[in-house]
Order: C-alpha cells, then sequence, then structure tokens
C-alpha cells in the first residue's frame, strides 16, 4: 500500500515542526482553514493547498505526493536561475523556460502557450 498524502504531510510534521502539537494549529501556520488536513484522508487536496504545504515544511511537491523519497528535496532546481523577461523577448522565443512540474511542456502544450502570449 502506497503512502498517502495525509500520511506524508503527518511524517514531515513530525520531523520537521513537532513544536506545533496539534492539527489545528499547524493549519493556522500554514494558513489553511479548519478541518483542512483532515479532509485530506478522504479527498485529494488541491495543487495551490499542496504547493503552500511544501512550502511551509521546505519540501518537494513531489516529496508530498509520494513521487519521492527524499524529504530534503527542494521545489526548485539547484541551477534554476529568475527568467530575465528582457532576454526572453529579445530570443523571441518561450521554449528555454517553459516547464511543467520541472518537465518540459509538450509541443501541444507550447502551441497553445504561444497562441495565448505570442511568439
Amino acid at each position: 500500500m502506497s503512502i498517502t498524502f495525509n500520511e506524508r504531510v503527518r511524517t514531515v510534521w513530525k520531523e520537521k515542526r513537532p513544536d506545533i502539537k496539534s492539527v489545528r494549529n499547524l493549519e493556522e501556520h500554514i494558513g489553511l482553514s479548519n478541518g483542512t488536513i483532515a479532509s485530506w484522508k478522504k479527498s485529494s487536496p488541491s495543487q495551490a493547498k499542496i504547493e503552500q504545504v511544501a512550502n511551509f515544511f521546505g519540501v518537494s511537491v513531489d516529496y508530498l505526493l509520494g513521487n519521492t523519497d527524499d524529504i530534503h528535496a527542494s521545489n526548485k532546481s539547484a541551477d534554476s536561475e529568475p527568467v530575465d523577461i528582457k532576454k526572453v523577448a529579445e530570443n523571441d522565443t518561450w521554449d528555454d523556460y517553459l516547464s511543467s512540474d520541472g518537465r518540459p511542456l509538450t509541443e501541444h502544450d507550447k502551441k497553445l502557450l504561444r497562441a495565448i502570449f505570442g511568439d
């Protein structure tokens, strides 16, 4: 049986913030509504909530989702740099900067984004 998101949150909570004693107190620290964490036993959290929890604990979204067992992985790659919008505009391409969860976008997704934002 694979570990659930709720179980991952509880594991990282015990390791990273054992000073927070109650679920409600944890929710307050993260900025979640009362009962949010308990609801994850039966339903999946939104991407925004997953990112909120990952950022609070300083772990990767992939860890919380069970895609990696490396609790200390970060959400940003070590060699990622901030995007210089002027440089992108001068190069007239977004391809080098587009990704989804660290994976390159598909050609279809790139085409859609180009249609929305222009080349």
